[in-house]
């Protein structure tokens, strides 16, 4: 067996990277929009009032919306590490809020997908 990725399998393994956090994020972004009442918790368990909580949802589901599209259209680094770090914390909270740790386990590939493609971005350096 080969075990060498070859340049064609790597732009398709980014590729599929960039669908997968564009989509994350996008439906992140849409379900933050929607107001979802159960993330509200979340931003009440780090100090947010709940008014505060629901117009700081809504600033958190553009700027989803934003990321998402910057990685898919053009992937900055900067912008991938911010997908991880908000991903991993937004995970993190789950557990913090009440919820079992299981919450973050899940969440695994939301903040996975975008430190692996930062780490191939740092190669392409």
């Amino acid at each position: 067996m080969n075990k060498n990725i070859n340049k064609t399998d790597l732009e398709r393994i980014f590729w599929i990277l960039r669908i997968a956090a564009f989509l994350t994020f996008l439906g992140h972004g849409v379900f933050a929009l929607l107001g979802n009442p159960s993330w509200l918790v979340y931003l009440t368990t780090v100090g947010f009032t709940l008014k505060t909580s629901q117009h700081v949802i809504v600033l958190i589901g553009y700027l989803d919306i934003i990321v998402a599209t910057s990685i898919l259209v053009k992937p900055l680094k900067y912008v991938v590490i911010w997908a991880f770090v908000w991903a991993f914390a937004t995970a993190l909270i789950r557990p913090l809020s009440g919820e079992p740790i299981w919450a973050f386990i899940e969440r695994g590939a939301n903040w996975g997908i975008p430190l692996a493609l930062y780490i191939i971005l740092k190669k392409q350096e």
